[in-house]
């Protein structure tokens, strides 16, 4: 909400076509996670939402939240692989920060293939694969 706090944080910066982000782009190596996430705001702009990224003084950030006029309504991760058990519970521990900070009782989180509903410190986390979020509308 603080005009400093958006001034210092850095802004993050997607792609409409990522067919062309990956003909000019410098890379060592695929990272598949980022284009998932890519792929999920050009989906959000594409339904018109505000969407803005929230972060923590810790530097614990969540992806997506999506406003509706003044509220926060919706708190969106986007993970690749829930694989690692470490990456888990980090995404987890980002997300439900973030639904702490502006009262949200669910949040998601989007991933390659792992689908569940979990709940953790009082808050409904639900897991879904990217390609039924993008048939979701």
């Amino acid at each position: 909400y603080k005009v400093k706090d958006q001034l210092q944080f850095p802004r993050k910066i997607y792609c409409i076509d990522s067919g062309i982000r990956n003909a000019v782009s410098f890379r060592f190596r695929e990272n598949i996670g980022q284009l998932y996430e890519n792929a999920v705001f050009v989906e959000l702009k594409r339904r018109r939402k505000d969407i803005y990224y929230w972060m923590d003084r810790s530097h614990r950030e969540t992806d997506f939240v999506v406003k509706e006029g003044l509220k926060v309504k919706e708190a969106i991760q986007v993970s690749y692989s829930m694989d690692d058990q470490e990456t888990k519970d980090r995404e987890i521990k980002s997300l439900v920060l973030c639904m702490n900070e502006f009262n949200l009782k669910q949040g998601l989180i989007i991933t390659e293939d792992y689908e569940a509903k979990e709940d953790h410190s009082g808050k409904k986390i639900v897991f879904t694969p990217l390609w039924k979020w993008l048939l979701n509308i």
